[in-house]
């Protein structure tokens, strides 16, 4: 059996996991307790992971093994026997959608043949991506948002009224709402989520036509997988705040801090890449409970053959 077909025979066991720690993180939606929703959702993952036939090493994680007790960076899971996988995830991506039930809470996790992604440090990350269809280039990392638009509004054949970015909701994004402003340009403005954020910009769940700003570096990885799955640019650049972040990045065996990647770095190898709904969203339906079943949805990308699959599954509470 070849190490993609492999990878891809792991796709059922991966949403089995996702969906536990979808439902784990449902107790917590709206009551306020980020931290006790994220833990739900570690704890049910790590075990979902653990019952898989792979040889799993975690990439990108809950943190570093001083940080995080679980699904730390470095940490192995799996049975143990299978393939070699490196695994990025992110349990509750949307700690605060959840704790004030609001929508895009996801259950995220991406898997790659080893060595398949990069093994971003949890700092921040500049980022850029849209979707499919485009000539090579038509996006820059280092331009001006305006000039973005209208690169892509040209390469569309639209006018750049018609361009509608998708924007990270904080104070250090007001250049970028500014510049798309400035050339007519329509902002879509989320609050938390970069990863359905980006993944909007490639035709999913939102009429969006481009990601632009500044996230967790791990969500750009996550959204990199997922974009490699389905076609579509992203270029990306890790940002450090001091020494300490520098360190952490060196430790994940990062040499040029001020590089530019692009998609082909971010996932370098064939991905899978799993998002179950915890609150409604614009990718999946948010858990459901009612007349004694539980219901999730779950997204499931494979860059074997660039499928898209929505996945429901109906358990008996």
């Amino acid at each position: 059996m070849s190490d993609t077909k492999a990878l891809s025979n792991l796709a059922m066991d991966a949403v089995k996991a996702a969906e536990a720690a979808a439902r784990a993180a449902y107790d917590w939606i709206g009551r306020g307790e980020k931290e006790s929703a994220d833990q739900a959702a570690v704890d049910a993952l790590r075990t979902g992971l653990n019952a898989m036939a792979m040889k799993g090493r975690i990439v990108i994680g809950e943190g570093e093994r001083d940080e995080a007790p679980m699904l730390y960076i470095g940490e192995e899971v799996g049975t143990g026997e299978g393939p070699e996988i490196d695994i990025a995830l992110d349990p509750l991506e949307g700690t605060s959608l959840t704790a004030k039930n609001m929508p895009n809470a996801l259950a995220v996790l991406s898997l790659s043949l080893r060595g398949g992604l990069l093994h971003a440090p949890d700092t921040y990350m500049d980022k850029i991506a849209v979707g499919p269809g485009l000539p090579a280039g038509v996006i820059d990392l280092d331009a001006k948002p305006e000039d973005n638009v209208i690169a892509l509004a040209k390469a569309k054949e639209v006018d750049p009224s018609e361009i509608t970015v998708c924007i990270l909701e904080r104070p250090r994004h007001q250049y970028i709402v500014d510049g798309v402003k400035s050339v007519g340009g329509r902002v879509r403005m989320i609050p938390d989520g970069d990863v359905a954020g980006a993944m909007g910009a490639a035709g999913l769940g939102t009429n969006v036509d481009m990601y632009i700003g500044q996230g967790g570096a791990p969500e750009g990885v996550l959204a990199a997988s997922a974009l490699r799955s389905i076609g579509g640019q992203m270029q990306a650049r890790l940002v450090f705040r001091n020494d300490d972040e520098r360190a952490r990045a060196e430790r994940v065996g990062v040499k040029e801090f001020d590089r530019k990647y692009d998609l082909s770095e971010l996932a370098a190898s064939h991905c899978l890449f799993v998002a179950t709904g915890v609150t409604d969203g614009d990718l999946v339906t948010g858990v459901r409970k009612s007349g004694g079943v539980v219901s999730t949805e779950t997204l499931v990308l494979d860059s074997a053959d660039h499928s898209i699959r929505r996945i429901r599954t109906d358990l008996p509470l």
